[in-house]
């Protein structure tokens, strides 16, 4: 999570559009009001492969919070490749999205794979994961919950975790 870096001043994510595994056309403003983690991925990619189930488990960990994972595979061979490779992987809570010409991995500079972005509920870029990374570690589970908390209502009583108000300048600053 060291590689984790902080986009500061947040900016919008782009609405480039891309496929849900049914071929509907969808753009990240479809999901708005959600905190996004967004992770691009391919099925020849090891790194990727390694980390898949660990954003399954935090989808299931934390979808009930607000958290939207959305596993974006930049194969060429769409739907046809990623769906059954995700059942092969036993990857079953992340749905199917598709970014086979990688016009979404363009907009937001993706350079390797994996890539991941976390996008907040106004559906602005807040930071970038270049890299492998635990996702349902407890750093990466904390990091993603400081995102869901925004625009809650604070808790004045007890602060569980005793989180901070912004995020730190590093993820290991948790």
């Amino acid at each position: 999570m060291e590689q984790f870096s902080f986009t500061k001043p947040p900016r919008p994510a782009p609405q480039t559009p891309f496929l849900a595994g049914n071929g509907t056309e969808v753009t990240l403003g479809d999901f708005e009001g959600r905190v996004l983690l967004v992770n691009f991925w391919a099925t020849w990619c090891a790194p990727c492969i390694r980390e898949l189930p660990s954003l399954d488990e935090l989808q299931l960990r934390l979808s009930g919070e607000g958290l939207l994972v959305l596993a974006i595979s930049q194969d060429r061979g769409g739907a046809a490749v990623a769906g059954p490779f995700l059942k092969k992987l036993d990857v079953y809570r992340l749905g199917l999205f598709l970014d086979s010409k990688m016009k979404l991995g363009r907009a937001f500079g993706v350079r390797a794979l994996p890539w991941t972005i976390l996008i907040d509920r106004d559906g602005k870029v807040v930071g970038q994961l270049p890299g492998y990374a635990e996702w349902d570690s407890d750093e990466g589970v904390e990091l993603i919950r400081h995102y869901l908390r925004e625009g809650q209502p604070e808790e004045t009583e007890k602060n569980p975790c005793n989180c901070r108000s912004s995020p730190p300048k590093k993820i290991s600053d948790y």
